[in-house]
């Protein structure tokens, strides 16, 4: 919802949901959003044909406009579970998952993948997951331009360590010019994507949505074309019902909170900003005038910088 506020045409996506999680837990909790959050995908983890296949039809019942499966988490707990970025081993497996998938709803279906993974070879391992799926029916793919190490790092130094290849992405989007490429990793200002976007589909921004937010605010205008950049203090008044409810209903301040820390960065007052949320949001009936307390710190210019400071 705050990313929603901030971005009226984003597509947005949820963190990764297991079909397990989907199938046998609590769906509200899981599962729940909003009607304002769309255009909103449900991005699941899995290896199971049939399990992924009942997963997808759950969510596009709730009213997920996309279904997507994660082929690129590089987490220990994903390895054991077999799925996640250990899948770009199997791509035949992949297919027949978003084969059932596709055949279950009539939302789109999508893949969200690495370039490989140890000691694959990414020129081969991309192609072979990307022909695999699209033989399947899928038309659109997240492409992470890293490979994953399952072996020697861990899920953060993942995020960062293996060497972006944008090249292999582009070319890739060349040579099957039908497709959807969607290109992911690394992408920390609107000016880096608007570079992409000259050969991509899409761009995908994950960290630099998180940490600094207020890049969003231009996403309409810039990229969409659409009107004139967010006031990102009028998205905050726009959000502000969101976190009362939320409130009111027994959600912790500090729990959505937490979410805005980076909102200004690059802006005076922005220290003072994540200070009073951190350490006021977490007492004990912290609620909107902490919100109103914090931003009285920052300087009033409209837009935050699109750095992070």
């Amino acid at each position: 919802m705050f990313h929603r506020a901030l971005s009226g045409r984003a597509l947005l996506y949820t963190e990764m949901v297991t079909a397990e999680a989907v199938l046998h837990g609590d769906r509200g909790r899981l599962l729940g959003f909003d009607p304002a959050e769309h255009p909103v995908a449900l991005q699941l983890g899995g290896s199971d044909p049939v399990k992924l296949a009942s997963a997808a039809r759950i969510g596009a019942d709730l009213g997920y406009d996309e279904i997507n499966l994660n082929v690129g988490c590089p987490s220990d707990r994903v390895q054991s579970g077999r799925f996640g970025a250990c899948l770009m081993k199997e791509p035949d497996l992949v297919a027949e998952c978003m084969a059932a998938m596709g055949a279950a709803v009539s939302v789109p279906v999508t893949v969200k993948c690495r370039i490989g993974v140890d000691e694959q070879e990414p020129e081969e391992s991309l192609y072979a997951m990307v022909d695999a799926c699209a033989a399947a029916g899928v038309s659109i793919f997240v492409v992470h331009a890293r490979k994953a190490w399952l072996k020697g790092l861990s899920p953060k130094e993942n995020r960062d360590i293996p060497p972006l290849d944008y090249g292999l992405v582009q070319r890739l989007k060349a040579d099957r010019p039908d497709l959807t490429i969607v290109l992911n990793g690394g992408i920390e200002t609107l000016d880096a994507a608007e570079r992409h976007l000259a050969w991509a589909d899409g761009v995908m921004l994950g960290r630099a949505a998180y940490h600094t937010p207020g890049l969003l605010a231009e996403v309409d205008s810039r990229l969409f074309g659409k009107g004139e950049a967010v006031d990102v203090r009028l998205a905050l008044d726009a959000y502000r019902p969101y976190i009362a409810r939320a409130v009111e209903s027994g959600t912790n301040f500090y729990a959505i909170a937490r979410h805005m820390l980076g909102l200004f960065s690059g802006r005076p007052g922005a220290r003072a900003w994540r200070r009073i949320l951190t350490v006021e949001g977490v007492k004990a009936g912290a609620g909107l005038e902490v919100l109103d307390r914090a931003l009285a710190e920052v300087g009033h210019s409209s837009q935050p910088a699109l750095t992070p400071s």
